[in-house]
């Protein structure tokens, strides 16, 4: 039984990395948010070709097997359109079949500036759901559905023009090689903002399906990774080629839906191997490793070289963190640190100040006022009541609690947003953790009880075994750095000890 209990847990350890690389597809599908920069030569973003509705089906790869599929409809609206791009996965995590279905619903003028979206993401009976409507400057959004529906504003640089815009740019028109191209991103899914400059690179032939064409080339980066795009000479999309075996190709609506497979187990395919095994990993309390592969695109280099863990010369070493015996304040957290605020604050996905969340909180700390108690607690509860299985979802702390069902992600942000009602200053950590020969992608917490205490309720360890290497700390913009260091990043173990 115990075996079996283990084996279960080491099943969710790498799902960390999925809604991630969810995000990288949103980009090479979505690709949300165009307008022109005054410095580069000024191009209208009307479409006037679009007089019925057109739709363009792709079908997705991972590696050589084909995984899902996606398609992008565009019909006309009075004087602007309604875009709607449908998404669907079938993804092997840990030889289970999970399926996968987001939808982007929107409406934009006739410069495809986006006036309002909708936008949800499906796995099993789990939901994530936001929409948006533009009001001049600013887009008011709002999480979730129904009553537990929660609003945020986000300020606007630019009038954001939605993403099917720009695959609808390109068609009808004659592009130039040295042509550039600038897209300010917004992605639903993250609620992050990031540039893309494309660069039309070279022209060439490619065959799809046993057919070939003539297409231009156009390359761009993302998170350090290159991106690749292939477009007909009437400016239709052809092909898209990302990372890790990641592909896209033009395809119908009768064949992109067929033969799905969920091909290589996903959690294995970013994994990173190491030179030597490490014995009984949950009793190690400190490890040195040599580091490659941090020079590109992996911009919190300083999260590697703090607290537990120090980073010279390509060197990595951590050690497990003693516990205070007693911590430096009593709940609530009242300290005058500026630097504490965000990590008390509610966040789109971790509603520390929903009634559900505060209540539950309370409810498990009772009287007790010593954080470090309080933090064992809480992390107990989380760890002993949500069932462990995989999802792939934008995780939300008050879905879990309501579903008490999810993989590291959901334990991690779970455990988050408790600490943060009850008044523990708490972050969501995102790294590397040692399982069955390899370093795994995982989540876990840190909560602040005087120093900064590292915690995972998916293993129940507080503190965490020098295994676990932090890569970075935050919500979801600060998690998507990590996209750039998959299959780059290379360790070595060089020596590690027990107490």
């Amino acid at each position: 039984m115990a075996a079996m209990k283990r084996r279960q847990l080491f099943n969710l350890i790498g799902g960390a990395i999925v809604v991630l690389w969810l995000v990288m597809i949103g980009l090479l599908i979505k690709k949300v948010n165009f307008t022109n920069p005054s410095d580069l030569p000024e191009v209208s973003t009307k479409i006037s070709h679009v007089k019925t509705t057109e739709r363009d089906w792709m079908e997705i790869y991972l590696k050589d097997k084909k995984v899902g599929y996606s398609v992008n409809q565009l019909s006309p609206l009075g004087d602007g359109y309604i875009s709607q791009e449908e998404i669907f996965l079938k993804l092997n995590l840990m030889g289970q079949g999970t399926s996968i279905r987001t939808v982007t619903r929107s409406v934009v003028d006739s410069e495809f500036f986006l006036k309002s979206f909708w936008f949800k993401m499906t796995s099993g009976v789990v939901a994530f759901q936001v929409s948006g409507k533009v009001k001049g400057k600013k887009m008011h959004l709002k999480i979730g559905e129904r009553e537990t529906q929660k609003s945020k504003t986000i300020d606007l640089s630019s009038p954001p023009v939605m993403g099917s815009g720009i695959t609808q740019f390109f068609k009808g028109r004659k592009i130039q090689i040295g042509q550039i191209f600038r897209f300010p991103i917004f992605d639903p899914s993250t609620m992050t903002r990031k540039e893309m400059v494309f660069r039309v690179a070279a022209k060439e032939h490619i065959t799809i399906k046993g057919i070939a064409y003539a297409a231009f080339r156009l390359e761009t980066e993302m998170w350090g990774r290159h991106l690749t795009f292939w477009l007909d000479e009437n400016g239709y999309l052809l092909k898209e080629a990302g990372f890790m075996g990641l592909t896209l190709v033009r395809s119908s609506s009768a064949e992109a839906p067929r033969d799905i497979s969920t091909g290589e187990d996903f959690y294995e395919l970013a994994a990173v191997p190491v030179n030597k095994k490490l014995g009984d990993p949950s009793r190690i309390t400190y490890l040195k490793l040599g580091v490659e592969g941090l020079e590109k695109g992996f911009s919190d280099r300083e999260s590697l070289g703090k607290g537990r863990q120090s980073l010279r010369n390509g060197v990595i070493e951590i050690v497990r963190e003693k516990i205070p015996i007693k911590a430096a304040y009593t709940l609530p957290y009242s300290g005058k640190s500026k630097k504490m605020k965000p990590f008390l604050q509610p966040e789109f996905n971790m509603e520390s100040d929903d009634p559900a969340i505060i209540k539950k909180a309370r409810e498990i700390s009772g009287a007790l006022k010593d954080p470090v108690k309080v933090a064992r607690s809480l992390m107990g509860w989380v760890y002993k009541n949500v069932e462990k299985r995989p999802l792939v979802i934008v995780p939300s702390a008050l879905e879990v609690l309501k579903s008490k069902v999810g993989d590291c992600n959901e334990h991690a942000v779970l455990l988050t947003a408790l600490l943060r009602a009850v008044g523990i200053p708490a972050r969501v950590c995102v790294g590397l953790v040692y399982t069955r020969g390899k370093f795994f992608y995982h989540a876990w917490t840190e909560a602040y009880v005087g120093k900064w205490v590292s915690m995972d309720a998916t293993l129940n360890q507080m503190p965490v075994d020098a295994t676990h290497i932090k890569l970075v700390h935050g919500g979801l913009d600060k998690q998507a750095d990590i996209i750039g260091l998959i299959g780059k990043l290379k360790l070595k173990v060089i020596d590690y000890g027990y107490d």
